[in-house]
């Protein structure tokens, strides 16, 4: 059996592979076009104009959906290692809540372009894995500031009134300082989101879940208990 095959960590793994496919794609396409430029392109930018936007937002589209169901599978995963421990549970309830609204962003940002619209821990694994998310993290946190801190400047007005629709930078213009440091941080905060995404293959390698059928009659109109077993199979199969 291959790594992949083991319990679901597929699902890490193909999220992962999906999302970093998009940009990759996206990117060759928009250069090859000549739409934006090849040195660190915003990534929306990339996906902006035609052909490459409707491939950005399929593929976008797509990880979402692999990004809600790794979400939901380790939500099931930190409730049934965590059944009596009330805070947990409520602090896992809300990061699925969290992870669902931010698949909800990607969906919308993938599909809504920059120039259109502008405006628990759980004790499965050692100590390396918990140093390496925390860096993760770290990591994003200081690219997400990064990023806010140097587009607050660069979209101030002082740079031109006109940036948002500006996808071709020269190392002459004003603001391009500014600009390759914004680009440089979107792209490092989303490859620590891969990474991220990535330290839960060995968690998942360890998890199944299972769907239950419960008949409650054999027609719409029975009132009788139904005498039929109630069927149990896998939700997602190791064999696919």
């Amino acid at each position: 059996m291959w790594w992949f095959q083991q319990g679901l960590s597929f699902l890490p793994s193909a999220l992962v592979i999906w999302t970093s496919a998009a940009f990759i794609f996206s990117y060759i396409t928009a250069v090859t076009l000549h739409h934006v430029d090849p040195a660190l392109p915003y990534i929306s930018d990339t996906g902006t104009v035609a052909p490459e936007k409707c491939l950005f937002g399929v593929m976008l589209n797509i990880a979402a959906v692999l990004c809600i169901a790794t979400i939901y599978v380790r939500y099931k995963q930190v409730h049934a290692l965590n059944p009596e421990e009330n805070l947990i549970i409520k602090l896992n309830k809300a990061g699925l809540v969290l992870g669902i609204l931010s698949c909800l962003g990607l969906s919308i940002v993938a599909n809504f372009q920059k120039t259109t619209l502008f405006l628990a821990h759980p004790k499965i694994h050692g100590k390396q894995v918990f140093w390496i998310r925390l860096l993760l993290v770290i990591w994003c946190g200081v690219s997400a500031f990064s990023m806010l801190t140097c587009s607050s400047i660069l979209y101030s007005g002082n740079f031109g009134t006109d940036l948002v629709q500006k996808l071709h930078w020269n190392p002459e213009d004003k603001g391009y300082v500014l600009h390759m440091i914004t680009t440089a941080a979107e792209w490092s905060m989303s490859f620590t989101f891969f990474g991220f995404f990535l330290t839960y293959i060995r968690d998942f390698q360890k998890i199944s879940l299972r769907v239950e059928a419960n008949l409650h009659g054999l027609t719409l109109y029975d009132t009788a208990p139904c005498p039929i077993n109630n069927e149990r199979t896998r939700l997602l199969s190791r064999d696919f």
